[in-house]
């Protein structure tokens, strides 16, 4: 199995704001593991106040956990392609909005940039999807990923079948095992889970 000790992990985050309760563990989990880990967020992540959480006290925990100063521009994170290259880039949670930015090969945060500058280096992207649409209008977006070259998928699922039935989050507890399989060229399945049962 791949180890993680050494490698260089970038973690962005975009705005689902109630999933950072379990995507924060699965960076320390990371850290444990060895890994060095950089921080991005979305201007979203870093301006919003939400009942989940202050941005200015995610970022703080985000630095603190990690070690390391966050990437809050695309300025900021566009040397992570030819300069300081990442052995592997997650983002989690992936919004539909980022979703359907990349899909479409958008860049207009310091995320995606971090992201297409590893696709560019032909590194893996691992995405943890946390999106209400992903069975509506982002269906295509979604799809278009899973079929690109390097990416690959926290395993997801449907959350809320009988209130939001478009609606698909991953299993964020399966992340560090989806990012030792991708850095291995291979997707963990099954991809596709009973994400509603997860609760009961």
């Amino acid at each position: 199995m791949t180890s993680l000790k050494g490698k260089r992990i970038g973690f962005g985050l975009t705005g689902s704001h109630c999933t950072y309760d379990a995507v924060v563990p699965q960076i320390e989990k990371l850290m444990e593991a060895g890994a060095e880990v950089i921080p991005v967020a979305t201007d979203t992540v870093r301006l919003t106040n939400t009942r989940f959480g202050d941005g200015d006290e995610w970022i703080g925990k985000l630095e603190e956990i990690t070690g390391n100063k966050l990437i809050d521009s695309i300025v900021k994170a566009e040397p992570l392609g030819p300069k300081l290259p990442l052995d592997c880039m997650i983002v989690s949670p992936l919004t539909g909005n980022s979703m359907s930015k990349f899909a479409n090969a958008m860049t207009d945060s310091p995320v995606l940039m971090a992201a297409k500058a590893t696709l560019r280096n032909q590194k893996p992207v691992v995405l943890g999807i946390s999106t209400n649409d992903a069975l509506g209008l982002n269906g295509m977006n979604l799809m278009k990923l899973m079929s690109t070259k390097n990416i690959y998928f926290i395993p997801f699922g449907q959350d809320a079948p009988d209130k939001k039935p478009n609606s698909m989050v991953a299993r964020m507890s399966s992340l560090v095992d989806t990012v030792v399989a991708a850095l291995e060229g291979k997707q963990l399945q099954p991809v596709i889970i009973e994400r509603f049962l997860d609760e009961e």
